[in-house]
């Protein structure tokens, strides 16, 4: 949001406070605060989605709001998916890699992005799909970026499974925001993925970060319960669509968010 007013977007923001999209209400509610020829763009979900409950409850979020738009004109809708709708076999992903979701997450996400294109009524479409995220103003504390760095503010140390040699293509938070901009003010429509076209191991990325901020701490290494997956991305739909557009790179995102926290060197 923060993005799209520093770029004079009038913007509404609804939180689950405003309008609980499991609520029994939650249809009305939203009728009222959607007019004709706004943009909306989704965000809402529970997530990580990791069982039955969960994935249901998500599907009839969206239920919701493809009732709503159903009865709305809307200028555009803006759908903030996820590339977990890729199977975990594709080593090189694009838009054009088939929707294959290994993971309850990846198939609430193809299930929402399928009920919206079923209910838009002709209103233009952007399906984004990011890869993983890192970021201050990420809540979430997933293996990674955000959960090393947070080790280090605690003066905790690093643990990595296996060998940390997995491999994933990291985007710096406020690059999803400038692309979401991106596509609003063009009005696009379609699927875009969300990623830099650079993965980096995980063992890299805690050296890196344990570089960056001069640290003491240690990186242990566990027993691997689970295949190894690595995910590569040809992001060249994104810059055929936004030529000028371009990514922070994966140290200057790390630098960027240790700075934040007054834990660099």
């Amino acid at each position: 949001m923060h993005r799209l007013q520093q770029e004079k977007f009038e913007i509404f923001g609804i939180s689950k406070n405003d309008i609980n999209l499991l609520a029994t209400e939650a249809e009305t509610k939203l009728l009222k605060v959607l007019k004709p020829n706004d943009v909306l763009i989704i965000v809402s979900s529970i997530v990580p989605c990791k069982n039955a409950e969960m994935l249901v409850n998500n599907i009839c979020m969206m239920q919701i709001i493809c009732n709503v738009i159903k009865l709305i004109s809307l200028s555009h809708i803006i759908y903030i998916s996820s590339d977990a709708v890729y199977s975990d076999d594709l080593t090189l992903i694009s838009e054009y890699s088939p929707a294959m979701p290994s993971s309850l997450h990846g198939m609430m996400h193809m299930c929402r992005e399928l009920m919206l294109k079923q209910s838009i009524n002709q209103i233009p479409l952007a399906i984004l799909r990011p890869s993983v995220l890192y970021g201050n103003s990420d809540p979430h504390n997933s293996y990674g970026p955000n959960r090393f760095l947070r080790q280090i503010e605690k003066g905790e140390d690093i643990n990595l499974f296996g060998e940390g040699e997995e491999k994933r293509d990291h985007v710096y938070i406020e690059d999803v925001a400038k692309v979401v901009s991106l596509v609003v003010r063009n009005q696009s429509t379609g699927v875009l993925n969300i990623a830099t076209g650079h993965s980096h191991s995980f063992k890299e990325i805690a050296e890196t970060i344990i570089q960056e901020t001069a640290s003491c701490n240690i990186i242990h290494f566990s027993k691997r319960n689970n295949s190894i997956v690595h995910r590569y991305f040809d992001i060249s739909a994104t810059y055929k669509a936004f030529p000028n557009f371009k990514y922070v790179a994966f140290k200057n995102g790390l630098r960027k968010i240790a700075q934040k926290h007054q834990i660099i060197a």
